[in-house]
């Protein structure tokens, strides 16, 4: 019992979203064990979220910051660009918890509530941003194949009315997450992990192909299938390239969102996928099995860095957003450099008082000596 309880939870230490439960799966796949990491591996992991931590909360806050400008907010797609920053920058303030939790050997010192929360964090944006990249897909989609025929689809309105109704459904994609999370003691490793205790295993199987296909293949069909469309648009269009460069700048920032997005989250998707169908009974092989262990907390590393990845693509990609970036520079500085001058203006007429005053001294006491 002691060996499969270490089992259990080394699995739900390699995956901060899988599950404590309460049987070790099906017999075919229960006689396959999996090393406990090591203090290397785990401060490794630690360090790597730190970084993860530090570049996007720099980013994000400065795309929050340039998105939330007057004239920043007029178009539909930095409106979605602004609440996929949001997004990350909620789920960023939970990496330093999960940092200290790794470097700390899986022991988690901050609560009951905490756990749940960062938990909560953790699942939100997992469906949240790709929920957004969608928004912005079909986004592109409408500007570019119907860009007079459906006015009406692409207004301001309408898209913060999307967003609500996109961190409505993260929300209750996140309510299991927020019910069954929670700190459990471990006393074969005298630790106290932040984990999901389901009532069957059949919760944690089902949620994990929910979290499979819900966040991740069926966005990725209709993002798939609106840059599709968009591709033959073009191609049968050549009149319309050399115009829509112009306009529809926004085009390659959002492919490069895409595409980064992909990268980051697959090989995490495609480990959740092989670890609930060894659930499910599919004989899996024990090295797949091991390999799965081993790799995830760095799988789990790449897609947490999506988070980090966003902001350096709107500056390196969008010439828009260096733009604005840039105008909101200049205007910063030009405002401490009107304060400098006004500063350095009233500096200067209160030493050129001085000086006045110094100069009358003389010429008073002169005076009164010469007075008999």
């Amino acid at each position: 019992m002691g060996v499969q309880v270490v089992t259990m939870a080394t699995l739900l230490l390699h995956n901060l979203s899988s599950a404590i439960t309460s049987t070790a799966g099906p017999a075919v796949n229960q006689s396959c064990q999996n090393d406990i990491p090591s203090q290397h591996h785990n401060k490794l992991i630690s360090a790597i979220y730190s970084i993860i931590f530090v570049l996007g909360f720099v980013g994000n806050g400065l795309v929050v910051l340039v998105l939330c400008q007057k004239a920043s907010r007029r178009t539909v797609a930095n409106i979605f660009i602004l609440n996929l920053a949001l997004s990350d920058l909620l789920f960023l303030l939970s990496l330093p918890f999960w940092a200290v939790y790794y470097s700390y050997g899986y022991n988690w010192v901050f609560g009951s509530f905490m756990c749940k929360l960062c938990g909560s964090l953790l699942s939100l944006n997992l469906y949240a941003s790709i929920f957004f990249i969608t928004c912005m897909s079909v986004d592109r989609y409408l500007a570019i194949v119907h860009p007079f025929q459906l006015p009406g689809r692409r207004n301001l309105c309408q898209a913060r009315l999307f967003c609500c109704a996109v961190w409505a459904v993260a929300c209750l994609t996140t309510l299991p997450t927020m019910i069954f999370r929670g700190t459990h003691y471990v006393k074969e490793m005298e630790v106290v992990v932040c984990g999901i205790h389901y009532p069957t295993a059949a919760w944690d199987t089902g949620l994990s192909l929910m979290k499979n296909i819900l966040g991740f293949l069926l966005p990725f069909a209709v993002i798939a299938s609106c840059y599709c469309c968009i591709g033959m648009h073009l191609l049968g269009s050549p009149g319309l390239v050399k115009t829509t460069n112009n306009l529809d700048r926004v085009l390659k920032v959002v492919a490069a969102v895409v595409l980064a997005f992909f990268i980051c989250w697959f090989p995490f998707h495609v480990l959740t996928f092989l670890d609930a169908l060894s659930r499910l009974g599919v004989a899996i092989p024990c090295w797949v099995r091991q390999g799965i262990g081993v790799s995830l907390p760095f799988m789990l590393c790449l897609g947490f860095s999506n988070s980090a990845v966003n902001p350096f693509l709107y500056c390196f990609v969008g010439n828009h957003f260096r733009e604005q970036l840039s105008s909101l520079y200049e205007a910063r500085v030009s405002s401490l450099s009107q304060k400098r001058g006004s500063i350095s203006t009233r500096l200067s007429s209160f030493s050129r008082k001085l000086s006045d005053l110094k100069d009358l001294g003389p010429v008073e006491t002169q005076g009164q000596h010469t007075t008999p």
